[in-house]
């Protein structure tokens, strides 16, 4: 297994504003759930351990075998996390709710994401619930065309206990705010081990999201600007939607 897996979840597992968010749905949705995206499972497994029904896929093996391996060992081998394609997928089963956390629907390309919502449209329950949070377009499209390389945070690496520095920087284009990270492992013989990673995120308007949820049989519920249920408003941290199926 490659580094990336365990500097990522280390790394995000530092954030966990939104998760109480993700586990009112779960509560309020009663039946089994499916995030999709599910990575590490800095999400999905908070869900597990507070007894949900939950299923997780993503197309990326390493992330998946992480995720695995923070499984109790009488839930590893019970298929509930799967490897696809979010946008082409099919399993045998429908939810009561899907969501999509963690920045990712704004990552996808317009046909991705439209395969996408037709695939979670296929896979509501009658009244189940789709969510998914992305960074507000109409913020990102006012910041500054280029931030410099600065240092985020650091944490101790889970195996070397040696610490990890994490700095970020992005650009953006009229059309795309492209966002990377630098995973600096700070070895004890001066060495710095650097692990790279990067999310494109597009900038197209609240409104286009309405529509593809439209297009794709979901009926828009509400609108937030933020984790907390706070009203969207072109200056919010994020564009959360809900939806559920018509």
């Amino acid at each position: 297994m490659s580094e990336f897996p365990i500097l990522y979840h280390t790394h995000h597992s530092l954030h966990s504003e939104d998760l109480p968010f993700w586990q009112g749905l779960a509560d309020q949705q009663p039946g089994s759930l499916l995030e999709l995206g599910c990575g590490t499972g800095r999400v999905l497994l908070p869900l597990l351990q507070a007894g949900h029904l939950a299923y997780g896929l993503d197309n990326d093996l390493e992330m998946l075998r992480f995720l695995r391996l923070s499984l109790p060992p009488e839930q590893r081998s019970q298929p509930k996390v799967f490897q696809a394609d979010m946008a082409h997928f099919h399993l045998a089963r429908l939810f009561s709710l899907i969501i999509l956390p963690c920045n990712t629907l704004s990552t996808l390309s317009t046909e991705a994401r439209h395969s996408t919502l037709e695939c979670v449209r296929e896979h509501l329950a009658p009244q189940g619930l789709f969510a998914a949070s992305l960074p507000n377009p109409s913020a990102l499209l006012e910041m500054p065309r280029r931030g410099p390389e600065e240092i985020e945070e650091t944490f101790t690496h889970p195996l070397s206990g040696e610490p990890v520095q994490v700095s970020s920087a992005w650009k953006r284009s009229a059309h795309h705010f492209t966002i990377t990270w630098h995973y600096d492992h700070l070895l004890p013989d001066g060495q710095v081990q650097r692990t790279t990673a990067q999310a494109v995120h597009s900038l197209e308007l609240p409104e286009v999201y309405y529509d593809a949820l439209t297009k794709a049989g979901l009926q828009t519920q509400a609108v937030y600007g933020d984790f907390d249920l706070s009203q969207f408003t072109p200056d919010s941290p994020y564009l959360i939607l809900i939806a559920i199926r018509i």
